[in-house]
């Protein structure tokens, strides 16, 4: 069952149950109170002919009295006349009045009205016994008893007064109340479907939306029209899609990077394997002249380095993101000369100078990871460069940073691909690259080590003209 449908239900069922009660106590106090004037009037008028026959004078002697007689002795003559008189005057008051003393009937208006002869005996002295009851034609009458005394007789007046009309009214109270008791109930049905409809307006809307985010459109965002609870929910639902979107798109990318990360490896590692394969398949078949042997060795022997290399840089990248290192004060200028005095014959070789400008800088390193981003960068400045060539380490403390930058004279970097060259597997010119024996992961991992320290690294190029790279430290103190 819908959220909208049980509220609605809800609403009808209290207006419902308010609507009755309500109208059930009112009428029942209208009714009530309305029987009870009745009552009230019909016990006053029976009080008055009591007064009325008990200020009438005595009986004559009894041996002047008379056999008794439907209307009565004669010595009842003068009360009968009474009652005469009075129910001429207010017989649109009560339907019947019966006296009776202790023979029988004295008088009685109509000989057809049902009257209770049990009344009579419980109504004390001075005080009126009461019935209410109904007759065979279904009237509700009400039956009044009182006794007085007249000489020596104590005698009984009764009268019955009719009810009807106050139960009538009730029941056409009660009839009117069942109309308007439907009528409301469907009123109030359909206004509450309205508000229900209206309330939970906001709740569809972001069902809707939370189909949408599920369908996989995370773009999608729930409107936000009130500051109560369910815009609060709209709020913290937008919130949490916002969160998930970030996280998403950061899992594609980092599985899109894992994907071109692979897919680069296996093509670095496809062609030297297959060399590597067929060039030791040669030798173990073949009876070889000495120098093709020697070549074919030595082309196992150089991809296999280049594994090597490919193997130990990809471990590197893998432990940056797995182990804790501790950073200790290193003075730049020291790790910079021994980077140098190891560098020295392999630039000499190719004609390739190396110098250093360094001050007394202190930068809080891990000073194996610093030199293997040292080197990688000298490396890759030592690639750029066509022939003889020069390379110039310099390093300097600005404020609360300590900048090192390496500056070379060779090709340089387009423009276009400086925002790319810190991507796994990234060559700028890919055959030279390849000749040199790179493999596209040297500035990604000087990126992760940088990032290590809390630092950056940035190019500056110009086509022939050389690149200066600089990297960011954050100082010791």
């Amino acid at each position: 069952m819908r959220f909208g449908l049980k509220m609605m239900i809800a609403i009808t069922a209290m207006l419902a149950l308010a609507f009755g009660v309500c109208g059930s106590v009112l009428i029942s106090a209208s009714s009530g109170n309305a029987l009870s004037q009745s009552q009230n009037a019909a016990a006053s008028a029976h009080r008055m002919i009591l007064y009325t026959l008990s200020a009438v004078g005595d009986p004559p002697p009894s041996g002047q009295q008379g056999s008794p007689q439907r209307s009565g002795g004669r010595e009842y003559e003068e009360l009968i006349s009474t009652l005469s008189r009075l129910d001429a005057q207010g017989g649109q008051t009560w339907l019947s009045i019966r006296l009776t003393d202790s023979n029988g009937v004295v008088y009685i208006t109509h000989e057809s009205t049902i009257y209770n002869d049990e009344l009579a005996d419980s109504a004390a002295s001075g005080q009126l016994a009461m019935l209410t009851f109904r007759d065979g034609k279904g009237a509700y009458l009400l039956q009044i008893t009182g006794q007085f005394e007249f000489g020596a007789h104590i005698l009984h007046l009764e009268s019955i007064y009719d009810l009807s009309p106050v139960y009538l009214g009730r029941q056409y109270q009660q009839t009117i109340y069942r109309q308007l008791f439907v009528a409301a109930a469907v009123i109030g049905a359909a206004i509450s479907w309205l508000l229900t409809y209206w309330m939970t307006s906001p709740l569809r809307k972001l069902s809707a939306v939370t189909r949408t985010v599920a369908s996989g459109d995370l773009s999608c965002r729930a409107a936000i029209s009130s500051h109560d609870e369910i815009g609060v929910l709209a709020s913290e639902f937008n919130d949490m899609t916002d969160r998930l979107e970030v996280n998403i798109n950061e899992m594609k990318d980092t599985m899109r990077r894992q994907e071109e990360f692979m897919g680069g490896l296996a093509h670095e590692l496809k062609t030297p394997l297959t060399s590597i394969i067929g060039y030791a398949d040669l030798l173990r078949g073949h009876t070889l002249p000495e120098k093709e042997r020697r070549e074919a060795a030595n082309y196992v022997f150089m991809e296999g380095r280049r594994l090597e290399v490919l193997s130990l840089k990809l471990l590197e990248l893998i432990v940056l993101k797995k182990r804790d290192f501790e950073f200790v004060p290193v003075v730049i200028n020291n790790i910079v000369r021994d980077a140098a005095q190891l560098l020295k014959p392999v630039l000499g070789q190719r004609g390739v100078r190396l110098s250093y400008d360094c001050d007394a800088s202190v930068c809080k390193l891990e000073p194996d990871l610093f030199m293997s981003l040292l080197l990688n960068i000298v490396d890759n400045a030592r690639k750029s460069i066509d022939g003889k060539g020069e390379i110039t380490i310099r390093s300097k403390k600005d404020g609360e940073n300590c900048l090192i930058s390496i500056s070379d004279n060779g090709r340089g970097i387009p423009e276009d691909e400086l925002m790319k060259i810190k991507d796994a597997f990234y060559r700028v010119d890919k055959s030279r690259s390849r000749a040199q024996g790179g493999v596209g992961l040297g500035l990604r991992l000087c990126d992760e080590i940088a990032a290590l320290h809390d630092g950056d690294i940035s190019f500056e190029s110009r086509v022939n003209l050389g690149t200066t790279v600089t990297v960011r430290l954050v100082a010791s103190g």
